[in-house]
Parts: structure tokens; sequence; C-alpha cells
């Protein structure tokens, strides 16, 4: 396993020699940096606010849900840029601005429409960055699971810290953070990121023909149903992603705790991409199998947490999201990837997130905000069911592609 890593590891050069898969790296820190602290603590801070579970629920599935329209938009503008990173940057920015002004404010209008633009825009940042590094990850011969892996491991560290300085300082914490690493990132794509081209076929197309691009996508079944699978069962997360903090705190478990476990389950979720992932290629090991255990590993988790199990329990389930997500999130990217026909990555991407954790996943919030009101931990039972319905519907759409003449399903 230690000779493995050692294979994919990118050699890294400091300064103005740093390697792209280190530069790439730096960009999923503030990108998942951010993400560390908006998704496990955003109820939090809200509910300082005075929102009720319930409009916590619907704030934050209402950028999610519109991801449906945005998603495909911002994919379409981001391929006018000559350069894939100015369209990231454009949108870290943005999203830095929006939590800023967000914090300034308060009541449920407020909050909702400005997280909404901040939401949307940070949203945005994950496949314009997986796009731009599948494709230096092909021409510089690196696993892109290393880069990915950084970001996980700055997912932790910004669990971790900024637990403990809620835990200190309030709930206050958390859109300052999330604000000043998205400007951060901004400026790292700016001045950091390779320059990837956009393709001069995309860039010069007309909207109307990027549309038609897109509308063929959504019409292929087999794409459609792999990322409606995907995101069934990453829209699982739901309940956990907006409650769990809220959870443990009932629990008596302090801020800090949470923040560990969080950061826990994202360890164990580095170790998956740096070491596993790698491993599993070469075995051969392919995306349809890993939405299978993906989802598989989700039943056992939530269905575990709806019972509120202790301090003791909760680390093992914590370490199941390897699985529910990590391993989901590689098989999307690969399929997505494999499935489009060329010059339709960002694309393929943009719609494999809106659909997967976007829509889905909006969708999912809003009615884990209501069941999580009316039933407590009891919700985490509704997300085992979408765990059910994404294992029955990979199934079927993995046969279907196995079919002669069509990508096979381990590809």
């Amino acid at each position: 396993m230690v000779s493995s890593y050692r294979a994919i590891r990118p050699r890294v050069c400091y300064g103005r020699r740093m390697s792209p898969a280190a530069r790439l790296g730096i960009q999923y820190v503030w990108l998942f940096g951010g993400l560390g602290v908006s998704l496990p603590f955003a109820g939090l801070w809200m509910e300082s606010r005075g929102l009720s579970a319930a409009a916590i629920g619907v704030i934050l599935a209402a950028p999610q849900l519109a991801r449906l329209l945005t998603g495909p938009l911002i994919a379409v503008w981001a391929d006018g840029f000559r350069l894939r990173r100015s369209a990231i940057a454009v949108v870290f920015l943005a999203a830095g601005a929006a939590y800023a002004v967000a914090a300034l404010g308060n009541g449920q209008l407020w909050l909702g429409v400005f997280w909404f633009v901040a939401a949307t825009a940070a949203a945005a940042a994950v496949p314009l960055t997986d796009t731009l590094g599948l494709n230096l990850a092909r021409r510089g011969g690196f696993a892109f699971s290393w880069p990915r892996g950084m970001g996980s491991a700055a997912f932790v560290a910004a669990n971790i810290g900024a637990g403990a300085l809620i835990a200190r300082w309030g709930a206050e914490v958390v859109p300052i953070w999330i604000s000043a690493v998205a400007v951060a990132g901004a400026l790292t794509a700016l001045w950091l990121l390779p320059p990837s081209p956009v393709g001069a076929s995309q860039r010069k197309a007309s909207s109307r023909d990027r549309y038609r691009g897109m509308g063929r996508l959504m019409s292929d079944p087999i794409f459609l149903g792999a990322v409606v699978a995907v995101g069934l069962i990453q829209a699982s997360h739901a309940v956990y992603y907006a409650f769990s903090a809220i959870v443990w705190q009932g629990q008596g478990y302090s801020a800090q705790t949470s923040g560990l476990l969080w950061g826990f389950s994202v360890a164990v979720e580095i170790a998956f991409l740096w070491l596993i992932d790698p491993w599993r290629k070469r075995r051969g090991i392919g995306p349809w199998t890993l939405l299978v255990v993906g989802a598989a590993a989700g039943l056992v988790r939530w269905g575990a947490l709806a019972l509120e199990p202790s301090l003791l329990w909760l680390w093992p389930l914590q370490a199941l999201h390897a699985l529910t997500f990590a391993a989901t999130f590689m098989a999307s990217l690969e399929l997505a990837q494999t499935l489009a026909p060329k010059g339709a990555a960002t694309a393929a991407q943009m719609l494999n997130s809106t659909l997967s954790s976007g829509v889905l996943m909006g969708l999912a919030t809003v009615f884990a905000g209501a069941l999580f009101e009316a039933a407590g931990t009891l919700a985490y039972f509704g997300s085992a069911a979408l765990c059910g319905l994404g294992l029955l519907l990979a199934m079927a759409v993995a046969r279907k592609a196995a079919r002669p003449g069509l990508p096979p399903p381990h590809r």
C-alpha cells in the first residue's frame, strides 16, 4: 500500500516551479476549507440567528433546487472564457462577497437571499474545478485523487479548527471563515492555477449550440440514470449535513466534538482517495461497483444514526463516509467523464453536480427540515430509504449499460 502511495504522489516543486498537481491541490484546499465549515455549521449559525429547523431546511435547499436552472447557465457562461481558471476565480469572488453580506444582516429573507447567491456560486466552483483538474491530471499524468485528497484534508482542518473557534467565540465565526476562504480561492485561481484553456470549439460555439449539447446529455438514459442514482445516494446525506451538529449538541457533545467527528469522517475519506482508490483502479473495480458499495454503506450508516448511538459508536459510523460520499463521488466523476461525448466535459460535470448534489440534495434538504422538526433523528430512516432507491437504480442502469454497443459498466 505504501508503494502505491509513492506511485501516485506527484512531485511537488515549490515557488515558481510548483507542479500542476500541487497548484490544483492548493485550489482544492480553499474550496473544501470553506465547505468544511459551511456544511456542518451553517445550520448551527442560522439557528443562532433565531431560525427554525424548517426555515433552515428551506434556506439551505433553495440554491440546490435552483441549480437545475443555475447549473446549465453557469456551465454555458464558463465555456465562453478562454481559460478555465477565469470562471473559477469569478465564482469564488462572488461567493466570498455574498457570504460577507449575509453576515451583515438578519432575518429569514435577508439570510435566504444572500445565502442563495453565495451557495450558488460556491457550488459552481466544484464542477468547474473538477473539470479543470481532470484535464490537468490526464495531460500531466498524475492521479486526480491526490490533489482532491488535499481538499479533503483541508475539510478536516476546517471542521476541527472552526469547531474550536465556534466553541469559544460562537457561531458568528461561520460566515467570516467561509467568506475569507472564498476570496483566497479567487486569488489562487487567478495567480496560481495552470492556464488550462477551454477548447476552441466549445468557446466559439454559440450559447444555443451549448444548450443543445446539454439537451443531448439530458436525453441520454444511461447518463441521466447514472447521475440520478448518484444523486439519490448523495442526497441521503441531507439530514446529516444540516442537522448532525444540532443532534450531537442535543446529546451533550460540544461544537468541538462535532468538528472532530466530521474531521474523522473526512480523514477516512482521504485514506480512500490516496490509497484505496488507486488500488481499486488497478484491480479494475469500476464506478458502478462503487455506487453499489456506497449505497449499501449508507443503509447501515443512516439506519444506525436514527437510533442516536453513543459517542463510541459514532466513530465507526463516521468512517463509513469514505464509502457513502467518497466512493460515490469518484464514481460520479468517472461516469460523467466516460459517458460524455467529446467537447462536453464541462456540461457533463456541471449536470452531474446539478442533478446529483444539487436538485436531489435540495429536495432532500427541504424534506429533511420538516422530518427533523417532526421526528428528530428518526429522519435518518428517510436517508436510508434514499440509499435503497439509489442502489436499485444503479444496478438497473449498470445492467442496461452492459448491453452490446454501450459503454461497459466497469469501464
